[in-house]
C-alpha cells in the first residue's frame, strides 16, 4: 500500500517538474523567445514635457431629445490640442457620434416596490 502510494507522488512531481520545465525560458518550445534583454532600457526623464502635437480626445454633448419616456444624447468626439499650461490650442470634431438612450426616471409614475 505504501508502495503504491510512493509511486503516484512520485509521477506527480515528475509530471509538475517536466510541466514547470515546459513553460520556462529554458524548454526547447520556448527557445526562440527572448526572455531577457542584453541592453539596459532607455530611461525618460520625468522632467520632459509632453508633447502638444499628440491630441487628446474628448465627447461633447450635442444633443439632448425627450421621446415616449426616453432621453436620447448624443454625444460628438473632438480632437483637442493643449499646450504645457493645459489651454486648449484647436479643437476639431473627428465626426463620430455616439448616442446614449435611457429612462426619463423624472417623468416617469412611481412603481410600487
Amino acid at each position: 500500500m505504501k508502495r503504491k502510494n510512493f509511486i503516484s507522488v512520485f509521477f506527480a512531481v515528475i509530471l509538475l517538474g517536466f510541466s514547470a520545465y515546459l513553460d520556462s525560458p529554458y524548454s526547447f518550445l520556448n527557445k526562440n523567445y527572448a526572455y531577457s534583454n542584453d541592453q539596459p532600457a532607455a530611461a525618460v526623464p520625468a522632467a520632459e514635457e509632453p508633447s502638444t502635437d499628440i491630441p487628446a480626445t474628448e465627447e461633447r454633448l450635442v444633443k439632448r431629445e425627450r421621446k415616449n419616456g426616453y432621453i436620447f444624447e448624443t454625444y460628438e468626439e473632438y480632437e483637442v490640442y493643449k499646450d504645457k499650461d493645459g489651454h486648449i490650442l484647436k479643437s476639431e470634431a473627428t465626426g463620430q457620434t455616439d448616442t446614449l438612450k435611457y429612462w426619463d426616471y423624472g417623468k416617469s409614475k412611481r412603481i410600487s416596490k
